[in-house]
């Protein structure tokens, strides 16, 4: 069955990009031994991804000559018209992330769902009780302020359960937890 997780980086402070969504104190590890194994690890199990307009707009605008994920179905969730890159396979909805659960289940297949940075997005799926892992890497990095990881208006949540921890290199620790699922 698919699952919805998180994967995400996050500085020690809590905060996945700083207010004007500036990601130079995460991209200075790019590369760094253990990082791109983790990605990768992570990444052969995705099918399908998920992300808000904001992290569209991040990705454009950083990636203007290549979508990063040509083979992976896609789905922004935004309330601006966009147009989709060549060579990617994106499907642009607005409202409720319930509406869409099943269908994004449906483009995983037998994979799981990114959720993709958003910690706005990444919030409403856990509000709708569709959030099954967190996975984050902490970065050795304070920023002060910024984008928080998870912005919960609910919260807080119930205790997640730690499933792993490990060291992935440049100082930086790989949690992998479980949200327990709203039923109903």
């Amino acid at each position: 069955m698919s699952a919805f997780q998180y994967y995400v980086a996050s500085s020690i402070d809590g905060f996945i990009a700083t207010p004007d969504d500036d990601l130079a104190w995460l991209l200075q590890f790019d590369g760094g031994e253990g990082v791109n194994e983790s990605y990768e690890s992570f990444m052969a199990g995705v099918r399908c991804i998920v992300m808000g307009g904001t992290t569209y707009r991040w990705l454009l605008e950083h990636e203007p000559d290549k979508w990063p994920y040509p083979a992976t179905p896609c789905w922004v969730f935004t309330a601006h018209e966009y147009t989709a890159p060549p060579n990617s396979n994106i499907t642009f909805v607005r409202g409720d992330v319930r509406e869409f659960a099943e269908d994004l289940k449906a483009d995983a297949g037998d994979g799981n769902v990114w959720l993709v940075g958003g910690g706005n997005l990444v919030a409403q799926f856990a509000a709708a009780g569709l959030l099954d892992e967190l996975i984050v890497s902490i970065v050795p990095v304070v920023l002060g302020e910024g984008k928080q990881l998870l912005p919960l208006r609910n919260g807080p949540t119930p205790p997640l359960e730690l499933l792993s921890s490990r060291p992935v290199g440049q100082g930086m620790v790989e949690l992998r937890y479980s949200f327990e699922r709203k039923t109903g």
